[in-house]
């Protein structure tokens, strides 16, 4: 099976069994949504969807959680991983939004990455979750489903994931084939045993293939 094979399958199978994939964070605004994916590094999106409610609450605009501290931050989100590096990241997240970006997010990656705890893979999310702009993040589900079917060459880095894919992938499908990515990843291509038995991409999948 050749690579461009490949691809047109994966393609084709997700588009016909999953035709809606969408982050499963809950937000509002883009400055929402960036409070939610910055919290989300190294957490599960369940246990951030069940702290920002309150989160938000207390701070709706970059310019009311600017005005806040770490501390008080900390207090809403003390159950998430790393929560005192992720309320010191938040609030200078916003200070830089209000003194940078006129308190509005912005909707490309080269002035997200320049905000305190924004990587590559969050700035590829917000601009494409928020802005529609065609982006590839790479998480580790991402990245490990990718390999295991034979996307990619066995990159040995998300940067080296994220080219390859969006080399393969026509851009108006990349921030879906993103979320498709994902949610496979998280139900049925999981890290320690995937669900190989209940899966639909076995005939283009190369770790089904050497079983």
């Amino acid at each position: 099976m050749t690579k461009k094979e490949r691809y047109s399958g994966v393609i084709n199978w997700f588009e016909k069994n999953m035709p809606v994939a969408e982050t499963e964070l809950h937000y509002m605004t883009p400055f929402q949504l960036l409070i939610a994916v910055i919290l989300s590094a190294q957490c599960t999106d369940k246990r951030v969807n069940m702290i920002t409610p309150a989160l938000f609450e207390a701070f709706p605009t970059s310019e009311v959680m600017a005005a806040s501290n770490r501390d008080v931050v900390y207090g809403y989100i003390k159950s998430v991983s790393y929560p005192n590096n992720k309320a010191s990241h938040l609030v200078g997240m916003a200070k830089m939004l209000v003194s940078d970006f006129g308190g509005q997010v912005p909707s490309n990656v080269v002035d997200l990455m320049k905000l305190p705890g924004v990587g590559k893979k969050t700035a590829n999310v917000v601009v494409s979750v928020a802005f529609g702009v065609p982006a590839m993040p790479v998480d580790t589900h991402v990245f490990r489903v990718s390999n295991r079917i034979g996307l990619t060459n066995n990159s040995k880095t998300p940067l080296e994931t994220e080219k390859e894919l969006v080399k393969n992938i026509p851009s108006e499908l990349l921030s879906k084939a993103h979320h498709w990515l994902i949610l496979h990843g998280r139900y049925v291509c999981t890290a320690r045993k995937p669900h190989c038995e209940k899966c639909g991409l076995t005939s283009y999948c190369k770790y089904f293939g050497k079983l």
